[in-house]
């Protein structure tokens, strides 16, 4: 006589006959806990069956198996999503106001970071659920219930906020998974994991591939205050305490630890990087602040906002197709080493628009394809372009030159107009002719500033030629104009558009700004009266 043997159908009707005897007992189960007993011994004959079953088929293909992992990964997502509360209307002020720690999540449905970012929130709140934390984790379409995310005050996508018993504190970690959990323990009274064994220490090892670490021969005094109150202010790294020293070589491979000692660990090139004497708060957190950011640091979106809020007041761009950047990144990495400590060094890839495009467009660069070195001295508000060869001496000749402030500023100029010496009604001037024109030219000069996204510039423009046809002739006057949006001169530092300058023959330091609302006559007579002023008895006559 053949084993009797269930099968999965035959559970499934089971299951079904079950719930139609005492739905209320299942229902109130399964409401009470997901993972009850019951439900997961049913689970596992289920699986169990199943299995049995595919031991009988053949082995899946190739498609068939990233199929499935697509799947498992998909309804692990599901599963983390299920873990953040959906907030409404009716349970927005419940959840803040009943719960100690809740990290709210605002979004739009429609907008691209929102999609981003909710996968990497919903994978920190299932990583937190499984540490233990208290924080609870919620999102909120702000769209669709705008007075619950008025009264958080969400007002931009997307949001992240943190409330402690009710209080509202923003968000200043990163944007991947692992960066929102870092940040919440931190904010929720786990500023340092501690760690015992080697056992722990590997662990550590797999789940963190940045951190800050610590060697104290007892977790209290003076210096470990200091190192909790570094850890609590540091937003992004998550720091880690032993007092085994051979735990401590297994954090950090490279030398002995000592006691007293703070190290850095990054997964690249400059992997690992320590601290000596003393370690105050301050002195740890201004040494992360230098070396926290990798030795090239290849800009995304995700990281953009960190990489813009960097304290490093000197920077150096490498701007190049994907493919270059690759090939770029090693001995960009051995340049940046020499300089770490005083400049950062970041990759951009030109085929990201977003991220380029602005930085580009500074030096009229915006729809080159070739690979570009810039550089920024926020200290003074300048910036330079390398205009040699792109080897590695250059390159880093120039970053020397930026530390030194020895590198010639760069300005913006349009080529030099072939047609520069005819006999225009009205001159045009770019940046690499403003000098020569203007600021060195014998004669007085009639300066019309404007942009080309100026609403009211052509207006005035057509004033400044109707201005230039009834001066002509007049040796002692040029009329002359200047796109500001794609020239710039140190000396023509204008904030309003359009912009009308009047450069006196004997004094071009100190221009004359006219007024742009003014009509003709008035314009006319402002002109006359500052000609005669300088001496030039001819003038036209008034209009």
């Amino acid at each position: 006589m053949s084993q009797f043997k269930f099968s999965s159908g035959f559970l499934i009707f089971t299951l079904i006959f079950l719930l139609l005897l005492s739905p209320f007992t299942f229902t109130r189960a399964l409401l009470e806990n997901e993972d009850a007993d019951d439900l997961e011994a049913i689970h596992e004959l289920i699986a169990l069956d199943e299995q049995e079953e595919a031991d009988n088929l053949q082995p899946r293909t190739s498609l068939e198996i990233n199929d499935f992992v697509k799947k498992s990964e998909a309804e692990v997502l599901s599963k983390a999503q299920r873990i953040v509360l959906e907030l409404d209307s009716d349970n927005t002020k419940r959840a803040v106001e009943e719960n100690e720690y809740v990290l709210v999540l605002g979004y739009a449905p429609w907008c691209g970071r929102s999609a981003e970012l909710m996968p990497r929130f919903a994978e920190a709140a299932n990583v937190l659920k499984g540490l233990g934390s208290p924080l609870l984790m919620a999102k909120l379409d702000a769209e669709r219930y705008p007075k619950a995310a008025s009264s958080l005050g969400i007002k931009g996508f997307p949001t992240l906020l943190l409330f402690v018993n009710g209080t509202s504190r923003p968000y200043f970690g990163g944007f991947s998974s692992e960066e929102i959990v870092v940040w919440a323990r931190k904010k929720t009274g786990s500023p340092v994991i501690q760690i015992d064994s080697i056992t722990e220490a590997n662990e550590f090892l797999k789940k963190h591939a940045m951190y800050g670490v610590g060697l104290f021969e007892n977790f209290e005094g003076p210096d470990h205050e200091e190192f909790v109150k570094a850890a609590t202010a540091e937003n992004e790294i998550q720091f880690v305490e032993t007092r085994n020293s051979e735990v401590a070589e297994v954090l950090y491979p490279v030398t002995k630890p000592t006691t007293l000692f703070f190290g850095l660990v990054k997964g690249e090139p400059e992997q690992h990087t320590s601290l000596d004497g003393d370690l105050s708060a301050d002195r740890i957190l201004h040494f992360l602040e230098n070396k926290k950011f990798p030795l090239v640091t290849i800009m995304t979106e995700a990281n953009s906002a960190k990489v813009y809020a960097s304290p490093k007041k000197l920077q150096v761009y490498v701007f190049a197709e994907a493919d270059e950047l690759k090939k770029l990144l090693e001995p960009l990495q051995e340049i940046a080493r020499k300089f770490n400590s005083e400049i950062m060094f970041v990759a951009v890839d030109i085929g990201e628009v977003n991220l380029a495009k602005p930085f580009l467009t500074l030096f009229g660069l915006e729809d080159s394809k070739e690979t570009n070195v810039i550089g920024f001295d926020y200290n003074g508000n300048s910036k330079y372009l390398l205009e040699s060869d792109l080897t590695s001496r250059n390159i880093g000749e120039f970053c020397f030159g930026l530390l030194q402030g020895t590198l010639p500023p760069f300005y913006k100029s349009q080529p030099i107009p072939e047609n520069l010496h005819d006999n225009a009604t009205i001159l045009t001037v770019v940046g690499k002719t403003f000098d020569d024109l203007v600021l060195n030219s014998l004669t007085n000069i009639f300066l019309e500033v404007h942009t080309p996204w100026c609403i009211t510039c052509e207006t005035t423009s057509k004033q400044v030629e109707k201005l230039a046809k009834h001066f002509k002739g007049l040796d002692s006057l040029v009329f002359a104009r200047i796109d500001l949006s794609t020239n710039e001169h140190p000396k023509l530092l204008v904030e309003d558009y359009p912009t009308l300058l009047f450069y006196p023959a004997k004094d071009k330091s100190n221009p004359i700004k006219f007024p742009t609302k003014s009509g003709l006559k008035e314009l006319a007579a402002l002109i006359n009266r500052h000609l005669k002023s300088q001496g030039y008895s001819k003038a036209k006559d008034e209009l």
